[in-house]
């Protein structure tokens, strides 16, 4: 594991060690938890994306499904 030394505003480092203490975990945890969503994102869009472009035909706006349609599969 590889170790970051970051700069920050005091006030603002304690006042997230107190939010951390309050949620029973750590900057360091909270930290890694935010990177990877972080990093993460890039693969979300990019599944959002072909969902979005599997989409055209399927979806129709301004069309109020009927039952039938709502219960295809």
């Amino acid at each position: 594991m590889k170790s970051i030394t970051l700069y920050l505003d005091e006030e603002l480092i304690e006042a997230a060690e107190e939010i951390a203490r309050a949620e029973n975990t750590t900057l360091n945890e909270l930290f890694c938890r935010w990177l990877a969503d972080y990093v993460g994102r890039n693969e979300r869009m990019k599944n959002y994306d072909n969902t979005i472009e599997k989409l055209p035909g399927k979806v129709i706006i301004g069309h109020k499904p009927t039952r039938d349609e709502m219960n295809e599969r």
